[in-house]
């Protein structure tokens, strides 16, 4: 049984031992736990208390949070204090969605004996969690898509309990948040199993194949995430697998666009690449620019940008950032005004260059060309050339799915082409964004974050209050009599929720 070390990327020497990697036997026992502790879920004022209550104690204890993540992730006290009232917020919200009700989706029908072609039952639907939720720890927010992050928030405020598999960069943060959720369930007259941790590789496939879980919650690399993903559906009983696994987010700057707002747009995307020293799922990784001294000068702006080096999380994505920067920087037609590289010294052996590599449109027709338009986890992006509109949408046209896409337009250009574009993008992406960027992710209920595969597995979002729909399932009663229907679909609607009868909305 192997140790599980916190490691301090800044020098590349572990801090602490944290625990133990779970075996086989610890998953089962955890899982089981948590099914067990389900039951008591199922009242939604107590799941309301919850998430309160772990939103309250997380604040309370955000100083050893925020030192612990830091140590782990070198991300820094004020990015790091962002994401744990990100992380609080999501979990308020979610509070105020369960005790809304309006995620239940209740829908009654009256029974009508006259109704045309045949005459109609009694028919009352809403919506049941699933069961047991696993949930995979991202590396790159410790918090906000950890263990108290968004899939462990949503799950719990569907009813579920959840198992989260710790990730490797950052035990130690998700030991403590892990306790303090299990705390804030005793507070609230919770079992503390309602969520469980595991760690360790193996426990991620042991999680994925356990009979009792009944869905997955995944953020991390396409390889990995396919090969939970194919674990899920190839089970006795197949399970939905919420995956988000890779992005290239592109980018298109119309010609009018860098004709007026070069400087603008070149520092904005030296910002947005580089932001969290590139390892975020939404960071821009292809730009598409004019060629041309339009284009030129956007060039100019995002190389003129200072952009210090920093380290990444760990030894293994460094090692995938520079190699990957070297293959791409090694193909014929490939320029660096802005070469990427090593940049850690023995203080902070993990630190990179961030980079800037440039290519003509016109390569990317070519097989070996097909690493350009691939997600490279770090701080480089790739800007693409075009010389004509053809161009540029030969090489969109191209793309796989993304979770973002984002298109810089001229204040003028507000015409047909530029709807054309914008709706062009949507087929490829989750999000569309107009004269922005798509680094930061508003925790809203319009939001979307997911998109075409790979971006994600499913057509779910895992940002926002409509994730709860993904650890949902509707049942249907028909003819059911009223003393036997669940409180939320009784003729009486004694908990006041909102539903829709004989299709007129009302509570």
């Amino acid at each position: 049984m192997n140790d599980v070390l916190s490691v301090d990327p800044r020098t590349g020497r572990p801090r602490e031992r944290v625990a133990a990697e779970s075996t086989a036997h610890d998953v089962d026992q955890a899982v089981r736990t948590a099914a067990a502790a389900g039951a008591a879920l199922q009242d939604r004022a107590a799941r309301t208390d919850l998430l309160r209550a772990a939103a309250a104690l997380l604040e309370t204890n955000g100083e050893e949070i925020i030192a612990t993540a830091d140590a782990e992730s070198a991300l820094g006290q004020v990015r790091l204090s962002g994401e744990l009232a990100r992380t609080c917020y999501q979990l308020r919200l979610f509070a105020d969605v369960v005790a809304a009700g309006t995620y239940l989706g209740v829908i009654i029908d009256h029974a009508d004996p006259s109704a045309q072609p045949a005459p109609r039952p009694d028919l009352r639907r809403y919506k049941v969690p699933l069961g047991v939720v696993g949930v995979f720890a991202a590396s790159n927010f410790p918090l906000a898509f950890s263990v108290p992050g968004g899939d462990t928030a949503s799950a719990l405020a569907a009813g579920c309990p959840v198992v989260v598999k710790a990730h490797p960069d950052h035990p130690a943060t998700s030991v403590l948040c892990a306790r303090i959720l299990r705390s804030a369930a005793a507070e609230v007259g919770l079992p503390e199993d309602v969520i469980r941790l595991v760690h360790g590789f193996d426990a991620g496939p042991e999680l994925v194949r356990h009979p009792l879980t009944a869905a997955v919650g995944f953020t991390g690399s396409v390889r990995g995430g396919r090969a939970l993903f194919d674990i899920a559906t190839s089970r006795p009983r197949p399970i939905p697998f919420h995956g988000e696994l890779g992005s290239l987010n592109p980018v298109v700057v119309t010609e009018r666009a860098a004709e007026t707002r070069a400087e603008e747009i070149g520092a904005g995307l030296a910002a947005s690449y580089t932001q969290g020293m590139g390892q975020f799922c939404v960071k821009p990784g292809l730009v598409l620019l004019p060629e041309g001294p339009a284009g030129d000068a956007v060039v100019q702006a995002v190389v003129a940008a200072a952009v210090p080096s920093g380290p990444l999380l760990d030894p293994r994505m460094r090692e995938a950032f520079l190699a990957g920067v070297r293959a791409r920087a090694a193909l014929p037609g490939v320029a660096e005004p802005l070469g990427a590289g090593e940049a850690g010294d023995d203080a902070v052996p993990l630190a990179v260059r961030p980079g800037v590599l440039t290519v003509a449109a016109s390569r990317l027709d070519g097989e070996a060309y097909r690493e350009l338009l691939e997600e490279c986890f770090g701080p480089v992006t790739v800007l693409v050339r075009y010389g004509s509109t053809a161009e540029r949408d030969t090489v969109l046209n191209a793309l796989p799915g993304n979770l973002t896409a984002t298109v810089h337009l001229a204040a003028d250009e507000r015409d047909d082409a530029a709807a054309d574009l914008v709706a062009g993008l949507s087929e490829i992406a989750g999000r569309v964004v107009v004269d922005g960027w798509p680094t930061g992710v508003t925790v809203a209920p319009a939001m979307h974050h997911g998109g075409p595969y790979p971006a994600s597995t499913s057509g779910s979002t895992s940002v926002g209050s409509t994730s709860i729909e993904r650890w949902l399932r509707p049942v249907c009663y028909q003819n059911v009599p009223d003393p036997l229907l669940p409180p939320e679909l009784r003729e009486a609607n004694p908990l006041r929720v909102p539903r829709t009868v004989d299709g007129v909305s009302t509570t």
